[in-house]
Parts: structure tokens; sequence; C-alpha cells
């Protein structure tokens, strides 16, 4: 049976409802869906970028609390209710992952919770 660890970051928004920040399991990070939200539980708003911003944040946040980084992301998944909001997240997303390149998925999706425009989720390995 592999052992699993649940992750809670203090600097990411609040779990909506029954779920962990992240969960480690055999030397990987699984994070949950992140929202442009900040760890106050309040929606960014502002621009995609603005809120794309804040969703790469939580991310990177909940991936340090659980001894990883960024770097170590080895797939990510977007979801967007507009695709006419790719080219301005692409922009957000290029800053962090310019050199390290995982694998991505980014799909239109009809909604999202709490009326969000953008949800990121990734797998990453451990440092």
């Amino acid at each position: 049976m592999v052992e699993t660890t649940s992750v809670f970051c203090p600097d990411a928004p609040p779990p909506a409802a029954s779920y962990s920040h992240a969960v480690k399991a055999n030397g990987m990070i699984y994070v949950s869906g992140q929202i442009p939200y900040t760890k106050e539980n309040k929606p960014i708003g502002g621009t995609v970028s603005d809120q794309a911003e804040q969703m790469i944040q939580n991310v990177k946040n909940i991936l340090e609390s659980a001894n990883s980084s960024l770097n170590k992301i080895v797939k990510v998944n977007v979801f967007l209710t507009d695709m006419n909001h790719f080219q301005e997240f692409n922009v957000v997303y290029a800053k962090y992952f310019s050199e390290h390149k995982p694998a991505r998925s980014c799909v239109a999706v009809a909604a999202l919770p709490l009326d969000n425009i953008m949800e990121m989720e990734v797998v990453a390995v451990e440092n």
C-alpha cells in the first residue's frame, strides 16, 4: 500500500471543499487545482495577468511547503473558461517556466468553482 501525506500551506488560500492543498506519495506531489485567490481567501480580480500571477504563486507556495519547487513540476493542467485569455495567461506562465518546461495541457471549460476564469493543478517531484 502506498503511504500518502496531506500537505497544508498557510501561504495559500484554504481549500474550498474537502480536499488537501496537495498530497505526497512515493516522492511525487499532487497539487490540487489552484485559483486566483489570496491566502486570506479573497479573489484577486484584476486582469488575466494579475490572476495568473496569483494562481502560480499559490502553486509555488504549496510546492515549497511540500519540499519542492516550480522547477520540479513534471505536469501542469490549466483550465480556462475562455480561450481568449490564453495569450495573456501564457505570457505570465512563460515567466515562470522559461527554461524548465513541464508537460502541459490547457483546456477550455464551461465553468470553474467560485466563478473563477482559470485554475491550475500540477504534479511535481520532491526535492
